[in-house]
């Protein structure tokens, strides 16, 4: 039986745990990877309340974060049965099952797919009932790959069109080892998939590194959506006020630089402090009734700093 401790998981969720902050457009920074010449089978799936849905093979659809009932009322509505979530923060299972709906917790990072993790989930899809949706926050970069690698790896979809399924999703050409992954995929033996015993489980629990990158993805969500709203408290989110926000994305940096688990390499301390301070100076900004692009420098500060961390902790692929 695969049994991973927490441990020997506790980098890949680490690296799971966060997307990077996006106040603004991010152009790709480099262009993505040649696609084979072909038509894939791999779809877009209209949905309203799921982000980023994608048909990835007859019986997977890869996506966001199922956020509220209207989404998990959809997944119902769609036929999905199971739920598998890559991301490293815990699944609401409450909510799926009050729909129906089955979760299994298979975390991995930003820098590709370990090669057991490849193993269950290869041996999710096959045998778990479907159709299934697999998910992480977003649902452009972790999921589309982790649906893809399985897929493949369970005889289910060409491996040929791994490369051309991660650009559909939008996956971004930044996450080599995602890519990597995919490119790499391969099926597994049906007598090798049918000896591997895996128990799937509904939730895994993170170390608090990870619960802190976890908060402080949640709290850039409330963030932006305030933004979008002008700074203002919308009658969509009557509980999120800007300073309470910005006061929480302050305190979230300033307990990962009491961490003692969390990376101690000047770089990683100094990214951390700075964006420490841009949080406290967005909230001055806030109080203080200051123009939006004041705090759009701050927010851009910290924007900057979470791609440079992620360049260089999160997403160096895994060796091959």
């Amino acid at each position: 039986m695969i049994r991973h401790s927490l441990p020997i998981v506790a980098l890949a969720l680490l690296q799971s745990a966060a997307a990077p902050l996006h106040f603004a457009s991010d152009a790709a920074a480099q262009s993505p990877p040649a696609a084979a010449d072909r038509a894939i089978a791999a779809h877009r799936v209209q949905a309203s309340h799921l982000p980023n849905p994608v048909q990835i093979g007859d019986k997977v659809i890869s996506g966001g974060l199922p956020e509220d009932e209207q989404a998990f009322a959809e997944l119902r509505s769609l036929g999905v049965k199971t739920i598998i979530s890559v991301d490293g923060a815990r699944p609401d299972v409450a909510m799926a099952s009050r729909f129906g709906l089955r979760y299994v917790h298979l975390p991995h990072g930003y820098n590709g797919i370990p090669s057991a993790r490849v193993q269950e989930l290869a041996k999710a899809v096959r045998d778990l009932e479907g159709p299934i949706y697999i998910h992480c926050h977003h649902g452009k970069h972790r999921s589309p790959a982790a649906a893809t690698v399985a897929c493949v790896a369970a005889g289910q979809i060409p491996a040929g069109d791994a490369t051309a399924i991660l650009q559909l999703a939008g996956t971004s050409p930044n996450y080599q080892g995602l890519y990597r992954a995919a490119k790499s995929a391969q099926p597994i033996a049906t007598a090798e998939l049918d000896a591997l015993q895996v128990r799937f489980e509904a939730q895994v629990s993170p170390p608090p590194m990870v619960e802190q990158m976890i908060a402080i993805e949640q709290t850039h969500d409330n963030l932006k959506r305030l933004a979008a709203a002008d700074w203002k408290v919308s009658d969509k989110h009557p509980d999120l006020d800007p300073a309470h926000e910005a006061l929480l994305m302050r305190e979230h940096f300033t307990e990962m630089l009491r961490d003692r688990d969390a990376p101690q390499s000047q770089a990683f301390q100094q990214s951390i402090r700075d964006s420490r301070d841009a949080a406290a100076g967005l909230e001055a900004a806030i109080r203080q009734g200051l123009p939006n692009d004041v705090r759009r420098q701050f927010t851009d500060r910290i924007e900057a700093n979470c791609k440079s961390c992620h360049r260089q902790f999160r997403d160096i692929p895994l060796a091959p």
